[in-house]
């Protein structure tokens, strides 16, 4: 089963995206925040994928994408951003720090569920 880590400092959105990853047949760990996410994923067996927010107390998620990258076990792990934000300087950020792919909040649950598909191939 393929591991998934969502973080988002908003309890319903890691709640939603949560059920909507797992009734797709992901396993899926939730934080609260980078810096959460960033202890989890250091403790953790690797996931197979990092959904993130952007805007979040103590640790954003470009830091956290800067942070995880920097990590061996998390050069090539896929890193896409779930975020309100739109704008081409926030998306060009974030590939800089080396995001993978960008959704923007609201999302279609297949439509997320189709996207993380073809990111893991």
């Amino acid at each position: 089963m393929r591991r998934i880590l969502a973080v988002d400092d908003s309890v319903s959105m890691r709640q939603l995206v949560a059920a909507t990853l797992e009734s797709a047949g992901y396993e899926v760990t939730t934080a609260e925040d980078g810096n959460r996410a960033y202890d989890v994923a250091l403790k953790s067996e690797r996931f197979d994928l990092v959904l993130s927010d952007v805007n979040m107390p103590s640790m954003d998620g470009i830091l956290l994408v800067e942070k995880l990258r920097a990590v061996p076990n998390y050069r090539l792990v896929p890193i896409v951003m779930l975020t309100t934000e739109s704008s081409a300087e926030m998306k060009a950020r974030a590939r800089a720090a080396g995001a993978t792919g960008w959704i923007v909040k609201p999302f279609d649950p297949e439509r997320l569920v189709s996207a993380l598909g073809r990111v893991l191939g």
